[in-house]
């Protein structure tokens, strides 16, 4: 008798939970809508928000099966009314959908990550995600789940993941080690999540260290060299380019695994991008140029300057800069036809990119060939002018000045300087004290005076 009215007194109590949820998310308020309500314009609107919420809190109430059948459902509308159904979605129905996530039927766990991963993906729900605990399980999916669930997981987190905060959460929660077990693994989708996953989480400083620790410099150094789809190279390039931005351990074991080669391989694809560039700069001061030199760097950055992204142009004009302290290297950047490309460059739209093209030139032309080699191309004068221009703005005015004072050597193009406005410029680059100024103004203007006497 007592255990009857015990399982009574439980089905009860389920009972008037699923009561209380379903007035709670308003499902019991639809039903009873004055009739008034049907005949306004917004009775489309409201009748569909109506059904959503009820199929949401069937999520929460009944039996598996019913739950099973909400999934499918949700799945539908989601496919076709996304909109409306972010519209309605609570707060109360991300903790039901994270808690489904633990279900004993992997049937359920692989609907329910499925609808996370769109919702993560709509990039409206990423805070009540996380907060409602969702990290942890889908860091066991993508370690044992179904092979929908750990693609659909992954891509949860890749999405997730491009927060600092809960990158570190990831971390925090062991997310590491099956990111890369997927890596080495996964089939090509869930390899470029997993590849995206783990670049946003090498964006944090204090991480990086730990992601060396479970092996990931040699993870994405076989994804550069095997990676099924591009996006994983290029995610492993970045991933690489995070690690070696600030920590010389990192840099030397990178060095050390042999980074340096395949990235330059990487590099010789039809449009280089700025990410693989960006880690071989980071890497030029580590090894000695001998070595660079014997591994073709120098052929890769021309083929970048000719070919890359602007951005990967932008850090191969940086490379040069890192790379070019002797004599030696200087004379074997001009002969590989570095200088007419960064000449080129100073015409880009970009600031940066004209002030580290600019930068790279003055150091060359440090060496008396690359200098002639600069003063025989007929847009270094005129582009190295319209670099004078005073602007805030313009940050390769000092490089500019640097490189025409070396150009004033030559009568000719002494006179150029002149006829595209530089003495206009000099001027007030001289009553901002910019470094070298002031003499190059001098040189233009008694050569202006010489001129203007040798007519009479």
């Amino acid at each position: 008798m007592q255990s009857d009215l015990d399982a009574l007194s439980g089905r009860l109590d389920l009972n008037l939970r699923d009561c209380g949820l379903l007035i709670k998310s308003g499902v019991l308020g639809e039903v009873t809508l004055p009739s008034s309500v049907a005949s306004t314009s917004a009775a489309p609107e409201v009748a569909v928000h109506g059904n959503l919420r009820e199929l949401l809190a069937r999520l929460q109430i009944g039996h598996l099966e019913a739950k099973h059948k909400a999934l499918d459902n949700l799945l539908e509308v989601m496919k076709e009314d996304e909109k409306n159904v972010l519209a309605v979605l609570g707060r109360s129905n991300i903790a039901a959908l994270v808690q489904l996530l633990t279900a004993t039927s992997p049937r359920m766990r692989e609907k329910t990550v499925t609808v996370i991963c769109s919702l993560a993906e709509s990039g409206s729900c990423e805070n009540w995600l996380v907060s409602e605990g969702v990290l942890p399980p889908l860091i066991r999916l993508v370690e044992s789940g179904t092979t929908v669930s750990k693609e659909k997981a992954t891509i949860s987190l890749q999405r997730l993941s491009m927060t600092a905060e809960t990158a570190r959460s990831i971390v925090g929660h062991g997310g590491i080690r099956p990111l890369i077990e997927i890596c080495q693994t996964g089939d090509s989708v869930s390899q470029a999540a997993a590849a995206c996953t783990l670049k946003n989480i090498s964006a944090v400083p204090e991480v990086r260290q730990a992601l060396a620790e479970e092996g990931i410099i040699k993870v994405m150094m076989n994804l550069l060299d095997c990676g099924i789809l591009l996006g994983s190279k290029e995610y492993a390039a970045e991933c690489l380019q995070n690690l070696t931005s600030g920590n010389d351990d990192l840099r030397r074991s990178v060095v050390s695994e042999g980074g340096i080669r395949s990235l330059l391989a990487y590099l010789d694809g039809p449009l280089p991008q700025e990410s693989a560039v960006g880690a071989l700069r980071n890497l030029v001061g580590s090894v000695s140029t001998d070595i660079l030199i014997s591994l073709g760097l120098l052929p890769r950055l021309v083929h970048v300057l000719k070919s890359g992204s602007l951005g990967a142009q932008q850090a191969a004009a940086s490379a040069v800069c890192r790379i070019c302290a002797s004599t030696e290297m200087k004379k074997l950047l001009g002969e590989a036809g570095c200088i007419p490309l960064l000449i080129k460059m100073l015409e880009a739209k970009a600031n940066g990119v004209k002030e580290v093209a600019a930068q790279a030139i003055a150091s060359l032309m440090s060496l008396a060939h690359n200098c002639r080699e600069v003063k025989r191309d007929d847009k270094s004068v005129p582009n190295l002018v319209q670099l004078l221009d005073p602007a805030p703005q313009n940050t390769a005015k000092k490089y500019a000045v640097a490189c025409l004072s070396l150009l004033s050597l030559s009568k000719k193009c002494k006179k150029l300087m002149i006829s595209y406005g530089a003495i206009g410029y000099l001027k007030k680059l001289t009553e901002m004290d910019i470094p070298g100024a002031k003499k190059l103004l001098e040189r233009l203007e008694r050569g202006k005076l010489r001129s203007l006497f040798s007519r009479k």
